[in-house]
């Protein structure tokens, strides 16, 4: 079974969602099967000689209807073929076709990872990992009462200093405070 070419469109119909793709055919040129599913069901039908219905597809002006066993696939009225049905494919074939469509999409999926992963790192995204904080950090918790942009630092009580009235250094030795007084 022919993987899955693409490029692939979602089709709304009603409350529903389906995926239309195209699969190949076996010579070159046009031609091969456009595959639309809802990933329970699967109608397909063969191209033939038409062109590819990527370019009709991408306008993303498609209309699909679905009847019993059969859906008909509308396209703008400047694509070569203006309507196309398909034919709903029997579940042990349709599970194949979900099958391959799965299988081909998670190889697409995974060849795109990695030729990114092999993509040098962007100057912004060098920024974001160099701003993280660092796992040594003595205390993580200490930013959480401070403002984003604040940039109050934490500040040591000098002894003899004011709680009260920080900056003001008492002139005489600490005493304590006598409770017995009274």
């Amino acid at each position: 079974m022919a993987e899955p070419a693409g490029p692939f469109h979602l089709l709304q119909a009603g409350p529903g969602r389906y995926l239309c793709y195209c699969c190949p055919g076996p010579g070159p040129g046009p031609g091969g099967t456009v595959y639309v599913t809802d990933a329970l069901e699967v109608w397909a039908a063969e191209l033939g000689a038409r062109p590819p219905l990527g370019c009709a597809l991408g306008r993303g002006s498609a209309a699909l209807s679905l009847g019993e066993g059969k859906a008909t696939l509308r396209l703008p009225d400047e694509a070569p073929c203006s309507a196309l049905d398909l034919w709903k494919l029997p579940a042990a074939e349709a599970r194949r076709q979900l099958q391959a469509l799965l299988f081909g999409m998670a190889g697409r999926l995974e060849s795109l990872e990695r030729r990114l992963a092999g993509l040098p790192k962007q100057p912004a995204d060098l920024v974001q990992s160099l701003s993280c904080p660092s796992l040594t950090e003595a205390d993580p918790s200490s930013r959480k009462g401070r403002g984003a942009g604040s940039a109050v630092l934490a500040k040591r009580k000098i002894p003899g200093e004011s709680l009260i009235n920080p900056g003001f250094k008492s002139k005489k030795a600490p005493s304590g405070v006598d409770f017995e007084d009274s």
